[in-house]
């Protein structure tokens, strides 16, 4: 893991979570990394009329104010995942 200098206080994962599950409709965010690096695995049926990239410009849009300034906490993100939860495809059945 890379060394990443920044000033943010608290927990740079819990606060992609919060910030990603505030601003996306009843998502559900896995994200794990450090050092400034970052994975990011997001479910959402908000996802589901969209495709691979505005969902990924969804979650960048969410995060970006983590992604600001030269010691921002958030480096980079390694690896982004979106999808729609299994159980949303049967919600109007």
């Amino acid at each position: 893991m890379s060394c990443h200098t920044t000033d943010f206080k608290g927990s740079v994962i819990d606060a992609l979570q919060e910030a990603i599950e505030r601003q996306i409709p009843d998502s559900q965010a896995e994200v794990s990394g450090g050092g400034g690096h970052f994975n990011i695995s997001v479910l959402s049926p908000a996802f589901a009329s969209k495709n691979m990239l505005e969902c990924q410009r969804m979650v960048y849009s969410a995060i970006s104010h983590l992604m600001a300034g030269d010691a921002a906490p958030v480096h980079a993100v390694d690896s982004l995942k979106t999808g729609i939860p299994p159980d949303s495809s049967n919600a109007s059945a």
